[in-house]
């Protein structure tokens, strides 16, 4: 089982007069002069990486809490339509948290979010977790907003000292974050408690230090994605590679990261790899494998609009 911790929230996407995203800001379709119609969709860092992974048939369990209102019951219903174990999720009277996105035109991503007072800040460290848990994820805005953030930290620590498999997407929201200087040290603060680092260019040139600093402060590997340029992965023993991303007509870049989270964890899974000693032992040969895997299943989620990672079906192989 694959338990992930973390925000589920509502992205509000700008639409087009036919449906699809779109980056200009035109007259009419939302109703007012320079206002694009907003379409909700399901979202969230760690939402998005939990419903990848029961798309491509990882045992997965889904660690938050979420509105009762009518965004987070249709949050739950996509949790477990993609057969996602909602068993961990608390409830709360709070409003669902959203996130405007803004759209570019390479399809890139970025976001206002609405925050204040809403169900997902308001997180507990549960009492237990589902039986046979072999790794957890974590990142994005649970970890930066209180005083959720200080409990999945709890969460991420404690599993870690209970020898699970602990993965780090930090998923940078900068317009999130009071304190940048605290919030990098807060960082390094996780790294011993970290299996697996992956993060973005952008994030790694945000948060300042290089993969080989991170490294020696406790991650067996630490993967750098770049956008259509692919994925690079560094380990604790020397392994470095690099494979290309691949080439799609991208319609926007929403989930991107969060599907590469997924298939990275299914593609270890596949291996018996979720531990320390097992990244080790996969070697340059398996490393790549599981890099592709990720770098595919990124691309399907790109050409099309919004967070909807593939199903195993729609990919060659795990």
């Amino acid at each position: 089982m694959i338990v992930v911790a973390g925000e589920a929230l509502i992205d509000l996407v700008p639409q087009d007069a036919g449906g699809e995203p779109d980056s200009v800001h035109h007259a009419g379709a939302g109703g007012g002069a320079g206002l694009p119609a907003l379409a909700p969709r399901l979202g969230g860092g760690p939402y998005n990486t939990a419903v990848a992974l029961g798309r491509l048939g990882s045992p997965v369990a889904f660690c938050s809490r979420v509105s009762r209102d009518v965004f987070g019951e249709a949050l739950l219903y996509g949790l477990r339509t993609a057969g996602v174990d909602v068993t961990p999720v608390q409830r709360g009277p709070e409003p669902t948290t959203l996130a405007v996105a803004s759209i570019g035109a390479d399809g890139s991503a970025g976001y206002s979010f609405y925050v204040e007072g809403t169900a997902d800040r308001l997180f507990e460290v549960p009492d237990r977790l589902p039986d046979g848990v072999r790794a957890m994820s974590f990142g994005t805005c649970s970890l930066v907003l209180e005083p959720g953030a200080s409990a999945y930290e709890e969460l991420m620590r404690r599993a870690a000292a209970n020898g699970v498999f602990t993965a780090l997407d930090p998923n940078v929201r900068a317009g999130l974050i009071p304190d940048a200087d605290a919030y990098r040290t807060r960082f390094k603060s996780w790294l011993p408690s970290v299996t697996l680092l992956k993060l973005s260019r952008e994030d790694a040139d945000w948060l300042g230090g290089t993969p080989h600093e991170w490294l020696a402060a406790g991650p067996a590997a630490v993967v750098v994605t770049h956008g259509g340029d692919g994925l690079s992965l560094y380990t604790r023993d020397g392994t470095e590679l690099r494979v290309p991303g691949e080439k799609v007509d991208v319609v926007d870049t929403i989930g991107a990261g969060d599907t590469v989270n997924a298939a990275l964890l299914h593609g270890l899974r596949a291996r018996d790899a979720l531990s320390a000693d097992a990244l080790a032992g996969l070697g340059a040969e398996g490393w790549t494998d599981v890099l592709r895997f990720a770098a595919h299943a990124a691309a399907l989620t790109c050409s099309r609009a919004g967070a909807e990672p593939p199903y195993a079906a729609e990919l060659a192989r795990p």
